[in-house]
């Protein structure tokens, strides 16, 4: 599984600008059906370029992952239910066989029933809060989201502002 940073985004944005630079100087523009020729892109049009295609591609393998993941909590969870239920019975045959007393007073099993329950209970609480977190943290990627748009449109504002301030106006 490949983690996904800045860094890596960069580095791949970067090896295919570049590899697209070394096509146009050697005269191999590489065209596939495109109407614009590379040499007449820029750095931003083919690093949206690549930007658009890798993300494309993450998006598109989402769903193999969820699955992926999915299936091996499902076994995982089989898995441990038949270790379980195996080892019961094998101790039950045991017991039997060696003639083991397996009656349990009634205040031992109200314990067990009682400690089960708040095990059940603790979990439910857990799995509450994990999904609270998944939720927060799709909040804050919404608030970065609107955040990142606002400081743009800031930035653009500002540079609007001091290309006016040196423009030449004309009379």
């Amino acid at each position: 599984m490949v983690t996904i940073t800045n860094t890596y985004i960069y580095n791949c944005q970067l090896d295919t600008f570049m590899s697209n630079q070394n096509n146009v100087k050697s005269g191999n523009t590489g065209n596939t059906g495109n109407t614009e020729n590379a040499s007449t892109k820029d750095v931003f049009s083919s690093w949206k370029q690549t930007s658009d295609k890798y993300f494309d591609a993450v998006e598109k393998s989402i769903p193999s992952y969820h699955q992926s993941v999915t299936s091996l909590q499902q076994e995982y969870l089989q898995a441990c239910d038949n270790a379980i239920e195996s080892t019961i019975e094998f101790q039950r045959k045991f017991a039997n066989k060696a003639g083991i007393n397996t009656k349990v007073p009634e205040a031992t099993l109200k314990a067990v029933h009682e400690t089960n329950e708040q095990v059940i209970k603790s979990f439910d609480v857990q799995n509450k809060m994990a999904l609270a977190t998944v939720d927060a943290a799709r909040q804050n990627v919404k608030t970065f989201t609107n955040n990142a748009k606002a400081f743009g449109e800031l930035n653009n504002n500002v540079m609007q502002s001091w290309v006016s301030a040196f423009t030449p106006t004309r009379n």
